[in-house]
């Protein structure tokens, strides 16, 4: 399935990479380690003062850190643009983006965790590709333990797909194959949506990645069963699922592992366990959204990205 999507343009070596702050504050020293990290890939990464602006538990006004993104996109020297890190705050500076300037820029827009509401609305408002992967002070920061740099360099610079993924912990919860549009990112992101202007409407029959961390299983069955009233995973052909790390009980009666088993079971399609990407204990691998994707079983499981997320035009 090839993607109706706009593609960004690929970023190439030496370019520009704004580095932006849509959520929570940061420390400075995991700052300049992402900083250190993306000179070592051969990028200029490059930020607004505003970025260590503090607002409680935000880093700053919600006009001031769309403000940053919006000059972001205007750059015509700026590649790509990149998220600090997570936690809380994205969703308030979509009201103060543009779908057309989002569309006209032509960026990659990079991050996870908090960041899938920006991810959410490039895909569903703007229907432009966007790029789950590691944020500079979450995963660029730690390097090789915090970010698989494989699929960042091969999703954001080459024009061509990234092909199979598999890894060794990679489990079948239910078994098949299927393809669709790749879609998704946090769990609770996403089910926060619901019921806004932003809200998360991926195409029928996409793949669907979700991941989360330090959920509980009931708070993950809460979660689960809004995405299934809500139409959503109906719209699924195959649902990819990350690590879920934390999300077990505390006295570790009730799993994370099974909850989410038991609430795939009536899937018609197949589900997979314990894809590495956002939250994660090992490096992290960014997954291009709005791009064609399978989801086989056997001979071994994998997710196969069947078409490249950015263009040389």
């Amino acid at each position: 399935m090839i993607s109706t999507m706009v593609k960004p343009r690929a970023l190439r070596p030496g370019d520009r990479v704004a580095v932006v702050a849509p959520a929570s504050p940061f420390r400075e020293e995991e700052f300049e380690a992402g900083l250190c990290e993306l000179r070592r890939l051969g990028f200029e990464p490059i930020y607004d003062p505003s970025v260590f602006e503090r607002r409680a538990y935000v880093a700053g006004t919600a006009e001031t850190r769309a403000y940053a993104i919006r000059r972001a996109l205007d750059d015509e020297s700026v590649g790509a643009i990149i998220a600090v890190r997570g936690g809380y705050g994205s969703v308030q500076v979509l009201p103060s983006l543009d779908p057309e300037a989002v569309r006209r820029a032509r960026k990659p827009v990079v991050g996870y965790s908090d960041l899938t509401s920006l991810l959410t609305y490039l895909c569903c408002n703007c229907g432009m590709v966007g790029f789950h992967g590691p944020t500079v002070a979450g995963g660029l920061g730690r390097g090789p333990a915090g970010y698989d740099e494989s699929s960042f360099l091969g999703a954001l610079t080459q024009a061509s797909p990234l092909g199979e993924l598999t890894f060794p912990g990679l489990e079948v919860l239910r078994p098949g194959e299927a393809s669709g549009l790749l879609f998704g990112g946090n769990l609770t992101q996403l089910a926060a949506s619901l019921g806004t202007p932003f809200a998360f409407e991926p195409p029928v029959g996409c793949v669907l990645f979700l991941e989360d961390v330090n959920e509980r299983p009931y708070r993950l069955d809460r979660l689960w069963t809004q995405l299934r009233l809500a139409g959503i995973l109906a719209r699924a052909s195959a649902i990819v699922l990350g690590d879920f790390p934390g999300c077990d009980e505390p006295d570790d009666q009730v799993r994370g592992h099974d909850t989410l088993a038991d609430l795939s079971r009536e899937f018609p399609g197949p589900v997979l366990f314990g894809f590495p990407a956002g939250h994660t204990p090992g490096p992290a691998v960014t997954l291009p959204l709005g791009v064609g994707a399978r989801v086989v079983t056997a001979p071994r499981p994998a997710l196969i990205i069947e078409e490249s997320a950015v263009s040389h035009s």
